[in-house]
């Protein structure tokens, strides 16, 4: 039976069982165990030394700020730290691991015992919020990276090698892939809200193992589990998810055994494949690293750290959509970046009529306009050059009347030129008249002129108003507000 002629029925009657290690390089400029650059996209195999590339007699020394973020991401996770830590060598063979072992921790990882709270849509649209357990966050360093060229030939950079990293492990709490993307969506916003990882997936620089085993509903035993690799993206984990759960089930209908092996994700077919043979803790031969202490943390450090940590997205959004009076869309989408929070939160205390309704207006400029440039330019809201105080301006401008959302739009590209959004209209007269009188005197005339078309109107054609209504607009060349025409011309009309 092929994963393809499991029926829904039958998916139905089991559930998933899933955890997540994340993998997150820190923002170190400097590598775990020596003095190296971390910095990417630098010429191949150029970030490197004799104690990246392990040459004999080299010994490492620990990099306190990669203690100091692990720390940081362990307290942001309701984690317990350690008070002392070990470091273990993890032992495997690849091209791109040269000295032959990982230093990283295994029996005594530096955090423990966390958890955070995901929040996300049913299929029902309901809101659910789950607790989701983090069995550990060790610290410890990545290895290089294989390159396979044209040729089949197997290419190295070791400029990865010896980059600090923090495995975040959760419990096999997630029962669902959309579970699972909200999960690695909040450990991603985390990691940047903490500004101890850049949270790039396809530079590598955020990574996934997704471990997923089957059983049927109301089970209390786990089923054997299997592991995906390295995933790259939130769509492929929900995919991976999906093909490895009617995979597992198929097997399991059939009356096979699913094999505990690693797999990878080959995207282009939309399945997993196995990626080499089972792998154990003992494979791997751990032992304590003997050229490096334990890892002390004090409390007086976990305090100091405790104290400099920011408010994270879920607390920001819903503060926003309590203080802020924003939809739950409007706050989840200007919470995913730490930076665009700030710019919104900066834009509305620069109103100088702080309302909901105003509120509501910067969050839709942001939403619609700065964010479509940001994507379409691919910078970030820092590199964006706008500010606060002059979008705040152009809001209050739109919700005064004193320019419609036509002119606002059209003026943005001055605005992000550095103008001043007062000045460019008083500069081009571009001001919406809102005088009645001038308004009343231009209605009359239009009606007069257009008899027929006011029969047509008191005669049940009601969709001729808009003829109305732009006949107005094109005698005040634009300049006469919308709000008031359309009230004028109803009052005549309807009269």
């Amino acid at each position: 039976m092929s994963a393809t002629t499991v029926s829904p029925e039958i998916l139905n009657t089991y559930e998933m069982v899933i955890g997540l290690e994340v993998h997150a390089q820190l923002l170190t400029k400097t590598k775990a165990f020596c003095g190296d650059s971390t910095t990417f996209g630098a010429e191949p195999n150029t970030n490197t030394s004799p104690l990246t590339l392990g040459h004999p007699g080299t010994l490492p020394v620990l990099n306190r700020e990669m203690v100091e973020f692990t720390i940081r991401m362990g307290l942001a996770t309701n984690s317990s730290i350690r008070p002392v830590s070990m470091f273990a060598r993890k032992h495997y063979f690849y091209p791109d691991l040269p000295k032959g072992y990982q230093i990283s921790q295994y029996d005594d990882p530096i955090c423990y015992d966390g958890h955070v709270v995901i929040e996300y849509e049913n299929s029902v649209k309901e809101t659910i919020m789950k607790r989701i357990g983090i069995t550990r966050i060790h610290l410890e360093e990545d290895a290089g990276k294989s390159i396979h060229d044209l040729d089949l030939e197997r290419l190295v950079d070791l400029n990865r090698a010896g980059v600090p990293l923090i495995e975040i492990v959760s419990e096999p709490d997630i029962r669902s892939e959309k579970e699972a993307v909200a999960y690695l969506t909040q450990i991603r916003q985390t990691l940047l809200y903490l500004g101890i990882c850049d949270g790039n997936m396809e530079e590598g620089s955020l990574r996934c193992d997704v471990n997923i085993s089957v059983r049927k509903k109301g089970a209390e035993k786990y089923g054997t589990r299997a592991e995906v690799k390295n995933m790259n993206s939130f769509r492929n984990v929900e995919k991976a998810i999906i093909h490895e759960f009617q995979r597992q089930v198929a097997i399991v209908e059939a009356g096979g055994t699913v094999i505990q092996q690693p797999r990878m994700w080959e995207a282009g077919e939309g399945v997993t494949r196995p990626l080499r043979s089972k792998e154990r803790a003992h494979d791997y031969r751990y032992f304590p690293e003997p050229d490096l202490p334990p890892v002390h943390v004090d409390q007086a450090w976990i305090d100091r750290v405790r104290a400099t940590l920011p408010e994270l997205a879920l607390a920001r959004k819903q503060r926003f959509i309590a203080e802020f009076g924003l939809p739950m869309y409007d706050a989840a989408i200007l919470t995913v970046e730490r930076d665009v929070a700030q710019y919104f939160e900066d834009c509305c205390m620069a109103l100088t009529e702080r309302t909901k309704e105003r509120f509501k207006l910067v969050s839709n400029w942001l939403m619609t306009e700065v964010l479509r440039i940001l994507s379409e330019k691919k910078i970030s809201i820092a590199e964006f050059g706008v500010a606060p105080q002059a979008i705040a301006e152009l809001v209050e401008l739109f919700a005064s009347d004193v320019i419609n959302s036509k002119v606002a739009k059209e003026i943005f590209p001055d605005v992000i030129a550095g103008k001043s959004p007062k000045a460019i209209v008083d500069e081009r007269g571009l001001a919406q008249v809102s005088d009645t009188g001038f308004i009343v005197e231009i209605v009359d005339r239009i009606l007069t002129e257009n008899q027929g078309e006011v029969d047509k109107y008191k005669g049940g054609r009601k969709n001729v108003f808009g003829f109305f209504v732009g006949k107005t607009l094109a005698a005040t060349k634009g300049k006469a507000n919308p709000k008031v025409v359309t009230q004028i011309l109803q009052e005549r009309l309807d009269a």
